[in-house]
């Protein structure tokens, strides 16, 4: 199959995915709160499975060391930033605002703009590890796919939580998670005229952000013994799965 063709069938499926949040309409919430940690575990330990064990051996590879790392950092710090701006807006906007209803439809909009960014982002690093190796490509893929599953969840119930109806939540999710096609086809376009592998390390190093300071974090909260055990194993077999594909692809 053409690369071309790899890569927009990837990226739709990704957006697709926006939709998995309908299924908490169907769950209880005690359901959904019971699943959603050992979610964000796997989907932690794939992002840095993936991060470690595929695109930087491919970068290394690729590039020199020292830019390599310059540029993985430079992925880990752009996200970061994003998110204190972020956060930076939503605090000011509640300051400026007294009544609590009316807060909650900003915060829905920057969660939107947020995933938007994020997946065009995403959309750019991923293809362009599968451009420089196919392998280290469907990792990077699957790692992102994990990743994508307990998020969209969360976000589909923040949304509601907000005051949108659920068929505009999804239709809203579903046009923010279109930036990932979109990320992947200019991946795509500049890898014609340029190299890519510095997007490679760049998305390495947003995959490492998001699992070391968005998603590990969540699942250090819970301090029940079974908790932890049922996490680290999610944790664990996450990271056994990507190192397996590094042996099977």
């Amino acid at each position: 199959m053409d690369t071309l063709v790899w890569i927009l069938v990837g990226g739709m499926i990704m957006s697709a995915i926006a939709m998995i949040g309908a299924v908490t309409v169907f769950m209880r919430r005690s359901t959904l709160e019971r699943i959603l940690l050992p979610l964000v575990s796997l989907a932690a330990a794939t992002l840095m499975g993936g991060a470690f064990f595929h695109m930087l051996p491919q970068g290394l590879e690729s590039m020199s060391a020292l830019p390599a790392t310059v540029w993985l950092m430079a992925g880990f710090s752009s996200f970061l930033l994003l998110e204190q701006l972020l956060h930076w807006h939503h605090s000011h906007r509640r300051q400026l605002r007294s009544n609590a209803e009316q807060d909650k439809q900003p915060v829905t909009y920057l969660i939107l703009l947020g995933d938007a960014i994020h997946n065009l982002i995403g959309g750019l690093a991923i293809a362009s590890t599968f451009l420089i190796d196919a392998r280290a490509g469907i990792s990077a893929w699957i790692a992102a796919v994990a990743h994508e599953i307990p998020q969209e969840l969360g976000d589909f119930g923040v949304l509601v939580h907000g005051g949108w109806s659920r068929r505009r939540a999804l239709l809203w999710n579903l046009i923010s998670a279109l930036t990932f096609p979109l990320g992947a086809l200019i991946a795509y376009f500049l890898s014609r005229q340029f190299d890519v592998a510095w997007l490679m390390m760049f998305g390495a190093g947003n995959f490492l952000y998001i699992a070391a300071s968005d998603l590990i974090p969540e699942i250090k909260q819970q301090a029940g013994l079974r908790d932890v055990a049922v996490h680290f194993c999610f944790f664990g077999a996450g990271l056994l799965l990507m190192l397996a594909l590094t042996q099977v692809l």
